[in-house]
This record gives C-alpha cells, structure tokens and sequence, in this order.
C-alpha cells in the first residue's frame, strides 16, 4: 500500500473536488495517511523476517500484539484528521467519501 499511497490520495481528492478551504484539512489527512502506510509497511516488512530463521509462537504472538496496536494507533491518527476534513465537506462530497474512503482493503 505504501507504493501507490500518493496515487490514491491523487485520486480521491480529485473525486472530491477538494477545494481551497478545504486544502488545509485534507493535506492534513494525506500527512497521516502517508504516515501510516509507511509505517504499517515497515512493520509488515519485519515481522516477516527472514524466511529462514523460524519464530517461535510466543514471539509471534507478540508480533502480532504489536501489528495490532500499531493499527489501533494508525485508525486513531484517522480519526484526528479525517473527522475535521469530512464535516468541512458538502452534502456531496460527504457521499462520495462515504464510498471512496473505504475499500475492500479497509479505510484508506
């Protein structure tokens, strides 16, 4: 995700039609989105290690404690920034957020 995350956020401020008072909370947004996949691609990239060296179960469950607070904290970064952009947003643009910021991925 973190390879095509400036492509994305290209996109749907496009589909919103981000305009220039609205710039400020959006490029906001776009910070932490950037922000997070970076983060979250890093800490996919560790926890897959090296193929050839094994992990043992109360390390993985410690990995996976770990991935789960780092998600935990990349929704809580969404939520600081992309509440104040969609209640700047129209009636309209509020409904093509609806659909555009959540995928079958999850939120972007």
């Amino acid at each position: 995700m973190a390879s095509h995350i400036d492509g994305r956020l290209a996109y749907v401020k496009a589909e919103l039609k981000v305009t220039d008072a609205q710039e400020p909370l959006w490029n906001a947004y776009a910070v932490a989105a950037r922000d997070n996949a970076k983060a979250m691609s890093a800490r996919c990239t560790t926890m897959m290690g090296k193929p050839d060296s094994p992990v043992s179960l109360p390390d993985r469950l410690d990995q996976n404690e770990q991935l789960m607070a780092a998600q935990l904290e990349a929704v809580r970064a969404m939520d600081r920034t992309l509440k104040p952009l969609y209640a700047a947003l129209s009636d309209g643009q509020k409904k093509a957020a609806d659909q555009l910021f959540w995928g079958p991925m999850g939120m972007m």
